[in-house]
């Protein structure tokens, strides 16, 4: 019997190590997995802070707060079941549906340029006036925008561990959801409120303190107004990197090929970051400039034929 419960025990000590090692091996491949995802957790923590720029200080947290559970809910509710299917049944399809989603970016953030160059854009910020429909508009936006992010991050994150069985790529992808909309919407809270933050350190000492507080005060305006900017590029940057590592992969090599080039002329490095980053956008800028062209000219077609339908 005593003989019977020791090896029952070294059976679970055996089961409690594999158990362990596998929580260590979900761990080490989301960790990787977010790492591979960086760029776009970089460019959603500066798409974000746009959407709440101009609002009463009461309300941006609380509306950062909505669009964080929408974000979390497109990864995990959405995002996540979808890719994990077609990983299974259809993994030739995910390039394609990621593609569409860079064409939207490349839209959203051609759009905005071309409202700040023709000054008669639709005022896409309508929380800045009170109202709890006016927040929705906002949310809806924002959580739309996240969306195409999510899904790169979501697809990045699901080819590291593609070779993985499909409860490992399960359990990893949703730490990677839920890590990292953690980091994204923890950062962009402590980016929106370090205004606040240093109206506090103002009154209180010493000196130094009540410095720094008044350059966190004073610059703080001005970094929001950055990150929107930023916020439009990063648009631009992301959709137009999705096209062309979408198009190399189904077989049009050329373009992302000329990219490479331009990169190992230079060295690479950071100077070769920069040129793909700015190949990158250039494309996103060019595909976007088509769509909203697209966009107009058939929404011109509509309103010219809506009279005389009547």
């Amino acid at each position: 019997m005593a003989g019977g419960l020791v090896a029952l025990l070294d059976d679970v000590a055996v089961l409690a190590k594999l158990a362990a090692a596998s929580v260590d091996d979900v761990g080490a491949a989301a960790a990787r997995a977010s790492v591979k995802a960086a760029g776009v957790v970089v460019d959603d923590t500066a798409v974000t802070p746009r959407y709440v720029q101009g609002l009463a200080a009461a309300r941006e947290l609380p509306i950062i707060r909505r669009i964080a559970v929408g974000s979390l809910r497109n990864k995990l509710l959405i995002i996540l079941p979808a890719v994990l299917v077609l990983s299974q049944l259809l993994p030739a399809a995910l390039t394609p549906i990621l593609m569409a989603g860079g064409v939207y970016l490349c839209f959203e953030g051609a759009e905005k340029i071309w409202e700040k160059v023709s000054g008669h854009g639709h005022a896409e910020a309508p929380a800045a006036v009170p109202g709890a429909d006016a927040e929705k508009t906002v949310v809806r936006g924002a959580v739309r925008t996240d969306f195409i992010l999510s899904a790169e991050i979501m697809v990045i994150a699901l080819n590291e561990v593609a070779d993985e069985p499909l409860l490992f790529r399960a359990i990893s992808l949703v730490v990677v959801a839920i890590g990292i909309t953690l980091l994204v919407y923890g950062a962009v809270g402590l980016i929106v409120k370090m205004d606040d933050i240093g109206l506090a350190m103002t009154r209180r000492r010493p000196d130094a303190v009540k410095a720094i507080g008044r350059g966190l005060v004073v610059g703080m305006p001005r970094l929001l107004a950055v990150l929107a900017t930023v916020g439009i590029a990063a648009m631009l940057w992301v959709g137009g990197h999705i096209l062309l590592v979408g198009a190399d992969e189904l077989g049009l090599h050329a373009p992302y090929a000329l990219v490479h080039h331009a990169e190992e002329a230079v060295g690479g490095g950071v100077l070769g970051w920069l040129v793909n980053t700015g190949a990158s956008a250039v494309v996103g800028l060019v595909v976007g400039a088509v769509v909203v062209l697209v966009v107009s000219l058939v929404s011109k077609l509509r309103s010219s034929r809506r009279p005389a339908s009547h």
